[in-house]
């Protein structure tokens, strides 16, 4: 034979094995005796595809052995980390081997070492013998093993053709120099599925830049000087370790086994033996298959399965049975050196959706042109659903034909069973919806699980994969540039580095998913993130696509009323002050008020030697000097005008004609939702003039009507609930009203004798004493003494003991945990509690009482809205729910739904999480949002 014609084909056993477990561990192929056979069917399909399509002169299996290696006596802990094998891989391996066998293919094994080994040392025997070698396998460690006539032969998968790989691709596959240099990669990066430390902060891109400049993990270690800060420490304290994870990553190529040609040689199957084992297995189209013999009738139904690496169907026995649960990754799955593929055509995207309707759980991202979803143009999609692993499929500029690519994926999207992961996946579902395509699964967004465990940290994805995966993604900015006028869009991206970046984060989000879920339930918020964050996902979603009409004439009217007013401001301070001056400058501002006026001999002066103008120092001067009070009503005027009257216009959707704010669930520690764009959260609504921009936000056509639904005091009634303070309870559950009642008791009078005065300060003192407030903040807000608002909190607490009893437990509880929790066990964390600087500690302090009620108030609202939208959505009502603002939430009601809406919505509300004071829900309806709230 000629080196062409002697071609030897060794399979690596188990990552073979591996894989074909994780394809059908979704979708178990359960024969009529109870044996889960998707591991055996899927490793003889593969080994079948090599048989018939590359027709091996020889061929070999190697597998590995139970007992200890060579390295595990370099390193105790190599594989310590690997979770125990999976019950049906254990069950299939020796089934696994008997088919090899029956086949008439030698089984490889020896104690002491690797299958990796193995196939190393027959590969280059067998090179030097004129073969040509095919390593069979998808771990890419075996780069380090090719040449001229050796081969990395990765399986087809998905549609993409078979991966054979010599040194040139491997090469530039690991951006490398030689073929030797993979084991400078792994020494240095090292591996968590082998549990081989590496050097601690060298991830794979560093990795290569390391051997770039250095050539070798000895090399690199020999010049650590060379380096500097953090990376020269690591190295210097863990060079050692670094090349010992190169030797233990090193593949051996003198296993003391003998190349026997004879014996690698491949006839043909033993027909009787594997005719046994297929029929003890049920595998009737592969005895068809195989032998060519016709299909008897399956007693049980028949089910179509792809292939485990092929584009082509076979058919599967066994009855279909439900999905089971994904398993627990961890680490021993998640690797950094990846596949991605570019998904195209009709053949291939509907290839691609058969294999991801047998997953459990997926992970898909979108690519687009802008970071508006209401603007942003579908430029790709990315899928994964195994780590290392990710499919990117493009879409057209014609938002027609896109539109018809999505028709192909509409069976995944609409799969209500399949758990859709993604990372601030409220972004993607608003950029299908807008090209007419509805994501029906159930949701799981990573930032939120962070969210979850972290709530004051960051949750974007290249924050939480360098935290959690030591890995550093391809930054947005260096494919499209920097922020600003000159930076592009995905669109003038070159095809290759899309996919690399596009699957990157799909393929990254999923491992994210894995390492946070364990953590989720550790932290006790499993039940937050399934039963209220990512359900409140879909209620956002629908929302923001809903949108609010505005009244842009009303805020033209608004925009002039606002100018006139604020001119004339403008004139009164000039008169004032003496003169024309800049009221928008700082400087000037603080030089006529201090300098010329002399209002405060003590004015403090800012870093740049200018005096502090800021809010807080006016409002201290404003009701000793009408300048002061002047100034902030000027400003607040300008800022309204700026802000939201003259901004709100600019920011309708030319498509919709609608106004479509961005809700943020992972922004606010507390657990509150926020807004941007507009910011409907901070609408001024103390003064007349901020009020008014509510009359702005009207029905979207003459057949609706605005209605809104308001918790009343619904933090204090928490309070209550939590400190189970009888007075407080017995006054919410008669009705009775609260400020009143607090102020009869700590102003010691009748209920009817309580005046307006009385009300207000027992008013500012009930809402005060949920932050925790000072008597000098007290002072401040009723403009009293402050011994006089030290004797009304003196007098609060003696009158609600239960209440200052809570307060005392809540911070002695955050003392010891150094966090608090609300209703539904959301934390917040407050490390500063123990703090030695009392300023910090009086934060801590204060949050660790309000905490627990502003969180539980949030969760409450997020629930009611979970609720109300499935009642809705279950009714199918025309109306829509608009607007959520602090503990309102806005209907744009359909004048004909508006009845059951008025009746149904506050009973949900109230009923959303039961305490023990009873929650009253006020609604207002009317021809704009002003006049119904």
């Amino acid at each position: 034979m000629s080196k062409g014609d002697k071609k030897l084909f060794l399979l690596d056993a188990m990552a073979l094995i591996y894989r074909a477990h994780f394809a059908f561990s979704k979708n178990p192929r359960i024969n009529s005796k109870g044996l889960n056979t998707g591991v055996m069917l899927g490793f003889t399909n593969t080994l079948l595809e090599v048989l018939e399509k590359e027709k091996p002169s020889h061929i070999a299996v190697a597998f590995d052995t139970y007992a200890p290696t060579f390295r595990h006596d370099q390193f105790e802990a190599y594989k310590a980390n690997r979770q125990e094998q999976p019950e049906d891989i254990e069950v299939a391996i020796p089934w696994v081997k008997q088919i090899v066998k029956a086949f008439n293919i030698p089984v490889l094994e020896m104690d002491g070492f690797e299958a990796d080994d193995i196939i190393g040392t027959l590969a280059k025997k067998a090179e030097r013998t004129s073969f040509l070698v095919y390593m069979m396998t998808p771990d890419k460690d075996f780069g380090q093993l090719v040449e001229d006539h050796i081969y990395l032969y990765k399986p087809a998968f998905m549609g993409n053709a078979v991966d054979i790989m010599g040194p040139k691709e491997i090469c530039a596959k690991w951006d490398i120099e030689h073929v030797d240099q993979v084991r400078d990669i792994l020494g240095l990066m090292g591996d968590a599925v082998d549990n081989i430390p590496g050097i601690p902060g060298i991830g794979a891109k560093t990795a290569v830049k390391l051997l770039k400049e250095f050539g070798s993990v000895e090399e690199l270690v020999k010049n650590a000087d060379q380096l500097k800060g953090k990376q020269r420490e690591n190295v210097e304290n863990f060079g050692q370790q670094g090349i010992l994870s190169k030797e233990l990553a090193t593949i051996r190529q003198d296993v003391p086994i003998d190349f026997d040609e004879k014996a690698l040689q491949y006839e043909k199957p033993d027909e009787v033996k594997l005719k046994a084992l297929f029929a003890e297995l049920e595998f009737r189209t592969l005895t068809q298959r195989v032998f060519g013999e016709a299909i008897k009738k399956p007693k049980i139904k028949v089910d179509e399965q792809l292939g485990l690496f092929t584009g082509e169907e076979v058919t599967v026995e066994e009855e279909p049975v439900q999905p089971v649960a994904i398993p627990d990754y961890q680490d021993s799955v998640i690797t950094r050196v990846h596949d991605y593929h570019k998904v195209e055509g009709k053949e291939e995207v509907e290839e691609l959706v058969r294999y991801l309707l047998y997953q459990s759980e997926i992970c898909f991202d979108t690519e687009t042109t802008s970071v508006n979803p209401n603007e942003a143009a579908l430029v790709g999609i990315s899928f994964a659903y195994l780590p290392g692993e990710a499919f990117y499929l493009p879409f057209p500029d014609d938002e027609e034909k896109a539109k018809e690519i999505l028709v192909w994926l509409r069976p995944v999207f609409e799969n209500e069973d399949l758990l859709i992961i993604g990372q601030n996946v409220k972004y993607d579902l608003l950029v299908l919806k807008n090209y007419g395509t509805e994501v029906k699964g159930k949701l799981y967004d990573t930032m939120l699980a962070h969210y979850l465990i972290e709530p004051e940290g960051k949750h974007s994805m290249d924050w939480l994969a360098q935290q959690y995966l030591n890995y550093k993604p391809v930054s947005i900015e260096e494919l499209i540039g920097k922020k600003g006028k000159s930076q592009g869009n995905m669109r003038d991206v070159d095809m290759d580095k899309i996919v690399e970046y596009a699957a990157e984060d799909a393929d990254i989000t999923l491992q994210l998913k894995h390492k946070l879920d364990p953590i989720v339930r550790q932290n006790g918020v499993e039940k937050l993130l399934h039963d209220v964050e990512n359900p409140l996902i879909r209620v956002l979603t629908e929302m923001e696509y809903a949108g609010v009409k505005i009244d842009t004439e009303s805020l033209a009217e608004l925009s002039g009323q606002l100018e006139r007013e604020s001119k004339e401001i403008e004139q009164k301070v000039y008169e004032m002050a003496g003169e024309p001056f800049n009221l928008s400058s700082p400087k000037q501002l603080g030089e006529i008020l201090f300098g010329k006026l002399n209002l405060d001999p003590k004015a403090r002066k800012t870093k740049t030697g200018q005096y502090a103008t800021g809010e807080e120092v006016l409002s201290k001067m404003a009701m000793e000097h009408e300048i002061a009070q002047a100034i902030l009503d000027y400003r607040q005027l300008v800022k309204l005008k700026s802000t939201y009257v003259d901004a709100l216009p600019n920011m309708i959707n030319p498509k919709t004609g609608r106004i479509h704010t961005t809700y943020n669930q992972f922004v606010a520690a507390t657990g509150r939702l926020s807004s941007i764009n507009p910011n409907l959260q901070n609408i001024p609504i103390r003064t007349e003039r901020g009020r008014e921009i509510r009359k702005a936000f009207v029905p979207r056509d003459s057949g609706h009507i605005i209605m809104a639904a308001d918790y009343s005091q619904i933090e204090l009634r928490i309070m209550a609930a939590f400190s189970k303070d009888a007075s407080m309870i017995e006054a919410f559950r008669n009705g009775r009203d609260i400020h009143a009642t607090t102020a009869a008791k700590i102003f010691q009078v009748p209920l009817e004798e309580v005046n307006a005065d009385m009300r207000r300060k027992a008013k500012t003192a009930n809402f005060g004493i949920i932050y925790g407030i000072s008597a000098f903040g007290l002072s401040q807000r009723l403009n009293i003494p402050r011994g006089e608002a030290k004797e009304i909190i003196d007098a609060y607490f003696k009158e609600f003991p239960a209440v200052k009893a809570y307060m005392d437990r809540s911070i002695e509880k955050a003392r010891k945990n150094e966090y608090v929790e609300t209703l539904l066990g959301r934390r917040r964390y407050l490390r500063d509690i123990n703090s030695r600087n009392a300023t910090m500690r009086g934060f801590a302090e204060r949050n660790a009482i309000n905490a627990p009620i502003q969180g539980s108030a949030a969760d409450m609202i997020k629930v009611a809205m979970i609720q109300v939208h499935e009642w809705m959505k279950k009714e199918n009502l025309k109306s829509k729910m608009i607007l959520q603002v602090h503990d309102e939430l806005v209907f744009d009601a359909l004048s004909d739904e508006l009845e059951l809406l008025k009746n149904k919505v506050p009973e949900l509300m109230a009923n959303a999480i039961k305490i023990e004071v009873p929650l009253i829900v006020e609604v207002g309806v009317g021809k704009d949002w002003l006049e119904a709230h």
